[in-house]
């Protein structure tokens, strides 16, 4: 597994008007940018190319980054013109993802996750990070049994947006804006998501409020390197 893919094309509606100017990928978290963590994590994890779907102000993102990163190559898969939610942000990608599972991660998230929890060998074709319902989100979205995940469940969790998945299961979708959920949904119900409880340090950069947790959170974590 040398792939992985950034989502960084949103709006960021929420973080206005700090996302007028400022795509919400490149916002500082702790002195260093959102985008960069995930990227530094990616190459320790021996990831050697990312796909980057690019959306509203995506020019800044390329701008920021190149096409090139500490040894690592970055593509783009340009939404500019119009954004198609996770799900048909993926399919759009296809072409530059390969054949083999690759990661998944959410552009506005801020953690510690040791990405090698997913570059092991599996029989799963979709792997799901999940993590303690944030107080923002305390219904939680998925239950968590031996490993696998699951629709019901007394104690629910939420998705940290963070993911591997086996390209395949795309391969049967049509391009077109779709969002991601319902077919994490469909994949569930048929038993083939594995899922991972991660309790280290998370969170998800979607409000002012928000991303201020976040420079505490993440602070720690850079501290503590």
């Amino acid at each position: 597994m040398t792939r992985a893919m950034i989502l960084a094309a949103g709006r960021g509606e929420r973080l206005r008007p700090y996302t007028d100017h400022l795509p919400k990928p490149l916002l500082e978290v702790a002195g260093k940018r959102l985008i960069v963590r995930h990227l530094e994590s990616l190459a320790a994890a021996g990831i050697r190319e990312v796909v980057i779907n690019i959306g509203h102000l995506g020019d800044r993102i390329v701008e920021s980054l190149g096409h090139e990163w500490h040894g690592l190559r970055i593509i783009y898969s340009d939404e500019r013109s119009g954004r198609l939610e996770t799900g048909g942000a993926l399919i759009r990608a296809l072409p530059y993802l390969g054949s083999a599972p690759f990661l998944l991660v959410n552009g506005d998230i801020c953690t510690d996750f040791p990405w090698d929890l997913l570059m092991q060998e599996s029989r799963a074709s979709v792997h799901l990070v999940l993590v303690p319902n944030p107080a923002h989100h305390p219904a939680g979205d998925f239950a968590l049994h031996a490993g696998v995940v699951a629709l019901q469940g007394e104690e629910r969790h939420t998705y940290a947006g963070i993911a591997r998945i086996d390209p395949a299961l795309l391969q049967a979708y049509p391009e077109q804006s779709a969002p991601l959920a319902p077919w994490l949904r469909q994949w569930i119900a048929e038993g083939i998501v594995a899922g991972t409880l991660y309790r280290g340090i998370w969170t998800d950069v979607g409000t002012p409020e928000r991303w201020q947790l976040a420079q505490e959170i993440c602070r720690i974590r850079q501290d503590g390197i």
